[in-house]
């Protein structure tokens, strides 16, 4: 079974919060957070968080921050969900890559989402935040392909 870790205790208000204010048509930086809406496994109903995806190479990435986050099993179950930046959406199929795949995005991930390394560091995932850290997280935390749908 994928290891549990708790995210902050302020983190499904702030997200509530972020996903009402790109339904009113905020966006938040060209790279910034995007919310990220997948039916729920169990219920089949809409479950929004929101994400920070990075381009490599031409192709967007999202890294799933706690192991075992419920949104990463949503994911998982269903493969398809809309993406919203602001007030524009795009439905995506995401792809879970394989750790050896993963490994190299991870490494990338502490300096093109550098607002996430905080988030690590307080899940207690990584100490310092170096590229190897994240690295060797690879097959701890899922790494998803965003392909159009």
């Amino acid at each position: 079974m994928t290891e549990r870790i708790r995210p902050p205790w302020w983190l499904k208000p702030a997200n509530k919060v972020f996903i009402q204010m790109s339904r009113l048509g905020m966006r938040f930086g060209g790279e910034g957070p995007v919310v990220l809406t997948v039916p729920g496994r169990k219920s089949g109903q809409p479950r929004s968080t929101p994400v920070t995806p990075m381009t490599v190479d031409g192709k967007e990435y999202i890294v799933g921050g706690f192991p075992g986050a419920d949104w990463v099993a949503n994911v998982r179950a269903a493969e398809k969900a809309t993406v919203r930046r602001g007030r524009r959406h795009e439905h995506v199929r995401l792809v879970e890559l394989p750790a050896d795949e993963a490994r190299p995005l991870l490494r990338l991930w502490p300096t093109e989402v550098p607002t996430g390394v905080g988030f690590m560091k307080r899940s207690g995932l990584v100490t310092d935040g170096r590229p190897e850290e994240f690295e060797a997280l690879a097959g701890r935390c899922a790494v998803f392909r965003l392909d159009p749908a």
